[in-house]
């Protein structure tokens, strides 16, 4: 009898001892494992880091390339000035129009801003861009000539070229230039925003988006998973049309129900958000929200 109780006892020390090694090794695992994706995640931080670094100094060799063009096309109009060119030959003011215009083309060349020469000028391509997505191209067809003038384009009539033209033309092609893209960006990005919003968030929409041609005036109603019997309309102005966000936001509560603080408070949120957010961002944080909603009810 003492025996057997001793085989018994000695029999459950040792599955106690390899119940105990058992537990250690799982726990060796588990270490081993937190290890590993600790080197892991250090050594992809550290590749983000050498990354950042890398593009940092890009970006600061494409800024200082930049401001030397931007100097030497400042210094090539200045040498233009009509009190300088006395003695100076028509051919050759021309020619030096013409390399000012290629030294600012050169000095956008990153910004979406390219040319090439003609028989008569420089057509001038200019490619918008909202966040990284390339959007429409433009030209203009300039005419190097006492004064500079615009022979053809594909500029929307909407654009104001012509007062663009008369401000900066003949005394600031860099000027001229760099305005007309502010404009045709803005208005790329605005169109960009309501395209997206009703090809990708239509479902959002209780009635069609209203926009005029310059998208700079947008109407629409919507709604969102927490309002089922009621729906917001808003109205957004882009009172500066070299501006992507408008300048000028109303929503307002259409429902038969009392509107509540909560709906309020909503409300007031909507407001803010069209006014800081680009439209389609906006409306994909509404969409990530109801997917919240819906994960967490199920």
């Amino acid at each position: 009898m003492e025996q057997a109780n001793a085989v018994r006892q000695d029999g459950e020390t040792k599955a106690g001892i390899l119940a105990h090694l058992e537990g250690l090794e799982a726990q060796m695992n588990r270490s081993c494992k937190r290890s590993e994706e600790l080197q892991r995640t250090q050594a992809e931080e550290s590749a983000l880091g050498i990354k950042i670094r890398e593009l940092r100094c890009l970006r600061d060799k494409l800024r200082a390339e930049v401001n030397q063009r931007r100097a030497r096309a400042k210094a090539s109009s200045a040498s233009v000035e009509p009190d300088q060119t006395v003695g100076i030959g028509e051919q050759e003011v021309l020619e030096r129009k013409q390399e000012s215009v290629k030294a600012v083309l050169q000095a956008y060349r990153f910004t979406g801003l390219s040319g090439k020469l003609t028989s008569r000028g420089v057509c001038i391509c200019i490619s918008t861009a909202f966040e990284g997505n390339l959007l429409d191209s433009y030209f203009v067809d300039l005419v190097i000539q006492r004064p500079l003038w615009i022979h053809h384009h594909s500029v929307p009539v909407f654009i104001p070229l012509e007062k663009i033209a008369a401000k900066y033309l003949q005394t600031d092609i860099q000027r001229f230039l760099f305005s007309l893209c502010e404009y045709l960006n803005a208005y790329a990005g605005r169109k960009y925003q309501a395209d997206r919003l009703q090809g990708d968030f239509a479902a959002f929409l209780t009635r069609p988006l209203h926009r005029n041609s310059l998208c700079n005036l947008l109407l629409f109603t919507y709604k969102v998973e927490q309002m089922r019997q009621s729906s917001f309309c808003a109205r957004l102005l882009y009172e500066d049309l070299t501006a992507t966000l408008p300048t000028d936001t109303t929503v307002t509560y259409q429902g038969t129900e009392a509107l509540s603080t909560s709906m309020e408070e909503q409300r007031a949120s909507h407001e803010a958000l069209f006014r800081t957010k680009p439209l389609h961002q906006v409306f994909a944080s509404f969409a990530k929200e109801e997917e919240l909603d819906l994960s967490l009810a199920s």
